[in-house]
């Protein structure tokens, strides 16, 4: 009813419209599912919740309790109410809670409720006035590479030898 008025008035047209819409209507779900949006919603581990151990995923987290271990993630927003105990990688990081532990992330965030000791190693980086941060910064254009840790490691066992 929405097309035309000529449409509208004329039984036939309005059946051949109809006929094309279905097979038109089944492509389009096809389509998707041939190529989907890899999108789900963010995991949050919740306020009452304390991990003990590694969490690694390729989505996005958002945690809100306890984390003793290394998170690796694409987004991971850590909440007002959340302590981490580890190191925290991802592309994205928002700091909101605390951060005990090395931070590596291509865009690095610390709110104003932020609390981090440790080091963080960043792309770019955004410190909000009020957020406490004891430990140094690095700039590096790849701050999620393990190479990043390799070039420390030879050189401290260098005078070692």
């Amino acid at each position: 009813m929405m097309f035309s008025k000529s449409k509208i008035n004329d039984p036939a047209p309005k059946e051949e419209a109809a006929k094309p819409a279905i097979p038109a209507v089944s492509e389009k779900p096809v389509m998707p599912s041939s190529s989907p949006k890899p999108k789900p919603a963010a995991s949050v581990l919740s306020a009452d919740l304390h991990v003990t151990g590694n969490i690694k995923t390729t989505g996005d987290i958002q945690v809100e309790g306890v984390v003793e271990g290394d998170i690796r993630a694409h987004l991971l927003t850590i909440g007002e109410t959340a302590t981490i105990k580890g190191e925290v990688i991802a592309d994205d990081i928002v700091v909101n809670g605390r951060v005990i532990g090395r931070v590596r992330g291509l865009k690095v965030r610390l709110t104003a409720t932020a609390k981090v000791e440790g080091d963080i190693i960043h792309k770019t980086i955004a410190i909000e006035s009020g957020a406490h941060f004891e430990g140094s910064v690095q700039r590096q254009d790849d701050p999620l590479s393990v190479g990043a840790k390799a070039k420390a490691a030879p050189a401290a066992e260098k005078p070692a030898s």
